[in-house]
């Protein structure tokens, strides 16, 4: 038997519960043990409740007691979850976490401290929710050399621009919407801003090219900025919306970034829709690969925290090979990256035209009905940088939205 702790009573720490009374059989026999919850941490005591008697206050009793091997963090945040996880693993003891702010920030160091101390530090759940993604890329992807990731890494977003294109609905009708249903948060910036999918993508570049990205170095553009005008546009052309979250090795550099990009049929993200994430990798040997399933969500989540509690339990006294170097991996500007770029800028006469004409060459029109007073169109590719100075050169645009097509 293997005695686990579980940090966090919340959204995932019962939903870890739930996933070993429902499957405990099944994954006991996987495993070769049984998993037993000895501890579960948290403020409050749950009286009356089939946990009540798991319940401690004090971090203490579970970091010395030798019996507990394998600790759960779901917590969340950096704090105090980063002192606790460091201080069991100096104990000799498993983390299995699904805390993206921590991996994000402190992955490299923690993996590197549990490798000196035989034990693990485990993060599946900490990137697409219960998509198994770290592993792939941890152990099935290793013969490839990782040449691209590029996912829609927050379900609530997703849903947000799904709504926008299936309703017809305005950004404020959607995010109210996703509230209503409990997929956004009262305060959704971390959401909306772009910020939860940039952890997540830091975390995913920084095992794919093994090297530490540091999350505050990637450009980070969130969906607060689409209006409903921009997706009839892109209706118009057979395109879809999507905030997408991409780490790219071009030449000898990587570049990241996170921002509202438009997409057709042709891309494997296309129909990812609704809450749903969907991470697509391309290797150099392997091609390209997709992941697709829930992001999120109390039991998807859970299933993947239990399934690195398992191979915890599997791997006690050895440590299992991460590579990911505490050296900093220095990403190329996102000023010098090139896109296409969908443009919409006030005033459809001629001598509007024959400005945008004159500063970005050739481009394609794009028309819908009813918004004539309009001029919107497709550039060549650029660089961010040379965009800029582009558009400062006709005036702030009504709207800018990357194209990958």
């Amino acid at each position: 038997m293997v005695n686990i702790a579980v940090l966090g009573y919340g959204t995932v720490g019962s939903g870890v519960i739930e996933v070993l009374r429902l499957n405990g059989e099944s994954i006991s026999k996987r495993c070769g043990h049984d998993i037993n919850v000895k501890y579960i941490l948290d403020l409050r005591d749950f009286k009356g409740e089939p946990v009540e008697n798991l319940i401690v206050h004090d971090y203490s009793v579970i970091l010395n007691d030798p019996e507990v091997k394998i600790i759960v963090e779901v917590m969340g945040g950096v704090e105090p979850a980063y002192t606790f996880v460091k201080e069991a693993i100096l104990k000799g003891k498993s983390v299995c976490t699904s805390n993206k702010e921590l991996v994000a920030k402190h992955g490299a160091e923690l993996l590197e401290l549990s490798k000196a101390q035989k034990v693990n530090f485990l993060f599946e759940a900490s990137v697409g929710g219960g998509i198994p993604i770290i592993r792939p890329l941890n152990q099935s992807l290793t013969a490839d050399e990782i040449e691209e990731i590029t996912g829609i890494l927050n379900g609530t977003t997703n849903y947000i621009l799904s709504k926008m294109s299936s309703d017809n609905a305005d950004f404020d009708t959607a995010l109210k919407e996703a509230q209503n249903m409990g997929y956004a948060e009262r305060n959704p910036q971390a959401d909306v801003e772009g910020y939860d999918a940039c952890r997540k993508i830091a975390i995913l570049s920084s095992l794919a090219f093994g090297m530490q990205v540091d999350f505050e170095d990637i450009y980070t553009e969130g969906i607060t900025g689409i209006t409903d005008t921009d997706v009839l546009y892109a209706k118009a052309m057979g395109a879809s919306i999507k905030l997408l979250a991409t780490s790219k090795k071009v030449g000898n550099h990587v570049y990241a970034m996170v921002a509202p990009m438009l997409i057709k049929p042709t891309h494997p993200l296309f129909s990812v829709n609704g809450v749903f994430n969907g991470i697509f990798v391309r290797g150099n040997v392997i091609g390209d690969v997709m992941f697709y399933g829930s992001g999120a969500g109390k039991l998807p989540t859970a299933s993947a925290v239990v399934a690195d509690v398992v191979d915890a339990a599997k791997h006690i006294g050895t440590n299992i090979m991460t590579f990911w170097s505490s050296k900093k991996l220095e990403l190329r500007d996102v000023k010098a990256v090139e896109h296409r770029f969908f443009v919409r800028v006030a005033g459809c006469d001629d001598k509007a035209r024959a400005l945008v004409n004159e500063v970005f060459g050739e481009i394609e029109e794009v028309k819908v009905d009813g918004r004539e007073e309009e001029y919107s169109f497709l550039t060549g590719f650029l660089s961010e940088a040379a965009f800029e100075e582009k558009a400062d050169r006709i005036g702030k645009p009504l709207s800018r939205i990357r194209v990958m097509f």
